[in-house]
């Protein structure tokens, strides 16, 4: 893919949670492909910098067409959605 498709791409996601718990990211993943939501989780490396102690939250990104359906489906899990 090239850097300008990509860029405009990443331009459109939005944070959809925000975690400390790696198994939050993975339900909610699972729950997204679910229903054919496409996410990405970012700052799933930060531990190398952070030393593993999980201190660094993680983010799950959505396309923002998806954003409102992914929330609602959140909700439904009763998944804290981590934003004040």
């Amino acid at each position: 893919m090239d850097k300008d498709r990509s860029r405009s791409y990443v331009g459109v996601m939005k944070e959809l949670l925000r975690t400390n718990d790696p198994t939050v990211i993975a339900f909610a993943t699972a729950l997204l492909d679910g229903e054919c939501i496409a996410c990405f989780a970012f700052d799933v490396n930060m531990s190398v910098l952070e030393g593993s102690i999980g201190i660094m939250p993680r983010r799950l990104m959505v396309a923002d067409r998806d954003l409102f359906m992914a929330e609602a489906i959140m909700r439904d899990a009763e998944i804290d959605l981590g934003r004040v």
